[in-house]
């Protein structure tokens, strides 16, 4: 299928084009999963409403993806990680703590090691800043044969029983057999079908940046629980004058949190070495700050007529447990498979029982992560002295099982048999 020119000419085409799938959505999700499909040779195309080249932010900004090993391999058969500018940093170790703000974590603690997780494992995943990831897909989702780009440009859907039809605002229209929804929590084409949802907020906001410390971090991450939430420490490549950089996530109550926005770098910077102790040596704030409202939701099917919901516009979890962005790759393996088996076969990739499979694949693992992960928010999210000793004792008994802690880790860096 031809490319269509560059966006700015968008407004000279007319009539309609053909593709066998129709992303709408060009974020890490959707466009690794158009990717994924044109790198098969399935005609696809790609819609986003906001111009891709902006989102290459110049600067580094601190904002990173944990990518699980599992998540890697999505990649790499995508086409993507070889396109990444920045070399990824690997995830050897986790250590995961408990305490209180200020003072000395609790003895009972657990350590994971990537040696532990069985032959051939690996690291446990990879620190990507979030820049980096859209460079790459910037680059190779116009470099796909396969593939069309429509973007910026707003798109409105029409579905019936026979195929779908997407009109693009001052381009073409693309008939096709599938159109998937890709574009995040807030999914227009989600809400369109009437697909209903459920949601609860949490009384918690995250605060994303990076640090620049006085020691290595080893490759180590840190997730150390506290009262208010738990607080992260993922080590990151290094930059430009700064040769030792980790990544923070921190959750806090609304109210701290906005206070910890509005302090200047030096304060803030004593903050963060209050939380994450003195093991990587004085720490200070580099690049931009970014927060977020922390919230759970999740649909209560994954598609419609001729639609289908991939990441977040089908689920949203706590960021606990650093999964959010590897349950939307698990999306797009399972359902990149499935379609592909379909095209290939002669099948028609819209099959509502084709859909439904998918649903049956991703629907109850991602509600198990959710449900996973609202509970370890609720156990150590808290100071009662009780919960506190059990998850104490908790945490150190799985330190001394090791096939327990092993199930722990391939879980995480999704190898357990998670589609």
């Amino acid at each position: 299928m031809p490319r269509p020119p560059p966006t700015s000419t968008l407004g000279a085409m007319s009539g309609t084009i053909h593709a066998d799938i129709c992303v709408v959505g060009a974020g890490p999700v959707g466009g690794t999963l158009a990717c994924r499909l044109a790198a098969e040779g399935i005609s696809t195309a790609i819609v986003d409403r906001a111009p891709l080249p902006p989102m290459e932010h110049p600067a580094f900004d601190g904002r990173a993806y944990a990518i699980a090993a599992g998540s890697r391999r999505l990649l790499e058969a995508a086409g993507l990680w070889e396109k990444l500018p920045d070399p990824p940093c690997p995830i050897l170790g986790i250590r995961v703590s408990d305490g209180r703000v200020g003072q000395a974590a609790s003895p009972l603690f657990l350590h994971f090691d990537h040696t532990e997780a069985g032959e051939g494992a690996g690291p446990f995943g990879w620190m990507v800043e979030a820049r980096a990831l859209r460079v790459a897909l910037n680059a190779h989702l116009h470099a796909l044969p396969a593939l069309s780009v429509f973007a910026p440009a707003e798109a409105r859907v029409e579905r019936d029983g026979a195929g779908a039809r997407v009109h693009v605002a001052g381009g073409p229209t693309v008939a096709c057999k599938l159109v998937v929804a890709a574009e995040g929590r807030n999914s227009p084409l989600r809400e369109a079908a009437r697909i209903p949802v459920s949601r609860f907020a949490y009384r918690q906001t995250g605060l994303v940046f990076a640090i620049s410390h006085e020691r290595p971090h080893g490759s180590t991450a840190l997730e150390h629980f506290l009262p208010s939430g738990p607080f992260a420490q993922l080590p990151m490549s290094p930059t430009e004058g700064a040769p030792h950089v980790s990544a923070v996530v921190w959750t806090e109550l609304t109210p701290v949190a906005h206070h910890m926005l509005r302090l200047d770098d030096a304060a803030l910077g004593r903050e963060i070495a209050r939380r994450l102790g003195p093991h990587l040596g004085a720490v200070r704030v580099i690049g931009r700050r970014w927060h977020y409202g922390l919230s759970a939701m999740h649909a209560h099917r994954y598609h419609d007529t001729r639609l289908v919901l991939v990441g977040d516009a089908a689920h949203g979890i706590h960021p606990i447990a650093g999964q959010g962005l590897n349950l939307g790759f698990r999306d797009v393996q399972a359902l990149s498979r499935l379609l592909t088996e379909a095209v290939w076969g002669g099948g028609d990739p819209g099959d509502p029982a084709l859909l439904a499979r998918y649903q049956a694949a991703r629907r109850p693992a991602n509600l198990a992560m959710l449900a996973a992960t609202d509970a370890l928010d609720r156990l150590f999210s808290t100071d009662n002295l009780l919960l506190r000793a059990a998850r104490d004792v908790g945490i150190a008994a799985v330190h001394r099982l090791p096939p327990l802690k092993r199930a722990f880790m391939r879980a995480a860096m999704g190898l357990s048999g998670a589609a």
